[in-house]
């Protein structure tokens, strides 16, 4: 284990209670994963295998049962006691009765910080959102709710950004289209970001590494260095070592 790095899950286990049997549901055993600095890692399963599990243990919405889990070296709940983790999940979780910009700033409010006006409208301008700070979340497609809601994560400018299936509610093409959008806002500041998807194209177009779980419990069976240089065109989708690495994760998935 490295001491610079981001995020350590060391031989990570959790188990949950279920009524009427003794033992629970062991959703993770002795999983280990290192994330370093920067890096941008996805994470991919079969629906059920603990990916979201994993992500929670991370953002301190967790506790483990087994092992340790560490973001820059401390505790998770401490991070996100100083508001250094941004979570965005596939439910937006804007509220309704604020427009955009008075969503993106609620950070502020629940840290008891002083709104940084000119930190949110960069943040609107970086998600193409300049046009709609003043629209409810009702008015906005769900991309833009997206892109919001990302927004709203980066806000107070987080140590980690982790990702729970930020657009698995949205059509093949606009989640392509928001992949773009999230490589793009991502290269901008090149924070630390643990993504959870089932898209093995979307892992790979946007990722440093992607893993790979296997079946509950969850256990780390693979691991893959994606060799395309940023930034990447969707073109790259189209290529043939692209379709070669995809074909080779989803065996991996299907294994």
């Amino acid at each position: 284990m490295s001491a610079s790095a981001a995020i350590v899950i060391d031989k990570a286990s959790k188990r949950f209670a279920l009524a009427g049997s003794s033992e629970g549901v062991l959703a993770l055993s002795e999983l280990s994963l290192t994330i370093a600095p920067g890096e941008f890692v996805a994470v991919l399963g079969p629906s059920g295998c603990g990916k979201s599990t994993l992500l929670r243990l991370v953002a301190a919405l967790e506790q483990p049962t087994g092992g340790t889990v560490t973001v820059n070296g401390a505790p998770p709940e401490r991070v996100s006691a100083q508001h250094a983790l941004g979570v965005a999940f596939q439910d937006h979780a804007l509220l309704p009765w604020l427009d955009i910009r008075d969503n993106i700033a609620l950070p502020f409010r629940i840290a008891g910080r002083k709104i940084d006006e000119a930190a949110i409208s960069r943040l609107i301008d970086l998600v193409g959102l300049s046009s709609f700070a003043a629209a409810r979340p009702k008015q906005l497609s769900g991309g833009m709710r997206q892109r919001a809601s990302i927004a709203r994560a980066l806000v107070l400018e987080p140590e980690v950004l982790l990702l729970d299936e930020p657009f698995g509610a949205l059509d093949a093409v606009t989640r392509r289209q928001m992949n773009v959008e999230l490589q793009r806002i991502w290269s901008a500041r090149r924070i630390t970001t643990m993504l959870i998807t089932h898209s093995v194209d979307e892992a790979l177009f946007l990722a440093d590494r992607v893993v790979v779980m296997s079946g509950r419990p969850g256990r780390i069976v693979r691991e893959v260095a994606v060799p395309f240089a940023r930034p990447r065109d969707p073109a790259v989708m189209r290529s043939e070592a692209f379709h070669r690495m995809v074909d080779d994760l989803t065996a991996a998935l299907e294994a």
